[in-house]
């Protein structure tokens, strides 16, 4: 006969055999997250080094074209300027248009066939041309009547230069099908004002058609860039 106290004795010897096997559990458990964590870190971590790889990479096309582009114009007698930080191939606008007009003057179009040209075969080369997402022309003006107003010419200044460019009438053929999937024109009004040396407004200054080119991705590299900076 199994007495009360037998009983017991026999539910403590089972609650022994269970609770030792609960914590085995627990541990295989606790060893599993340790082990999924640790493989998530080096993915991570490998990730993280393939991204400042491509970062980096991206970034140094940035530098050579910079560098290129500088070197190619520096010395050029076209009366250009070149942004040692972004690139953009800036011009006054009286080179190419009358005060206040958006027809190109006869002689814009011999510097634009001296100058496009340069340009493009250094953007468009082997190497560069697949990080290439844009090129850009780009209008500016001075403060002479409305936003709007000023809207409108800027753009059609760089319409006219797109225009052109893509036209019959440019003798550079090769380029135009590579060009015309990239080319887009804008619009800046008079936001984007110049200064003199002063530090003063400079309407001359401000009255300008830019050449700019945009990576595959920028926005998100530079994000990219900061987050791992952090």
């Amino acid at each position: 006969m199994t007495t009360k106290y037998q009983r017991l004795f026999k539910k403590e010897q089972d609650d022994g055999h269970f609770w030792p096997s609960f914590t085995d559990l627990l541990t295989i458990i606790l060893l599993c997250f340790i082990l999924i964590f640790i493989t998530m870190m080096i993915i991570k971590s490998l990730q993280i080094e393939e991204m400042k790889k491509t970062i980096d990479q991206i970034m140094g096309v940035r530098a050579k074209l910079v560098n290129e582009l500088q070197t190619e114009f520096s010395g050029s007698t076209l009366d250009i300027e070149v942004d040692e930080k972004t690139g953009a191939i800036i011009f006054d606008t009286e080179i190419l248009f009358a005060y206040d007009k958006s027809e190109l003057k006869p002689e814009s179009f011999q510097f634009l066939d001296e100058f496009v040209p340069k340009y493009l075969n250094i953007l468009l080369q082997n190497g560069y041309e697949e990080y290439i997402a844009e090129i850009i022309i780009e209008g500016h003006t001075d403060r002479d009547g409305s936003y709007l107003y000023n809207l409108e010419l800027a753009q059609e200044r760089a319409y006219s230069v797109a225009a052109y460019i893509l036209s019959d009438d440019f003798q550079y053929k090769n380029i135009q099908d590579h060009l015309q999937e990239k080319l887009t024109v804008n619009s800046k009004s008079y936001t984007d004002f110049r200064t003199n040396e002063s530090g003063d407004y400079s309407a001359a200054d401000s009255r300008r058609v830019e050449f700019k080119f945009r990576l595959k991705d920028e926005e998100i590299l530079e994000r990219t860039r900061e987050i791992l900076a952090e």
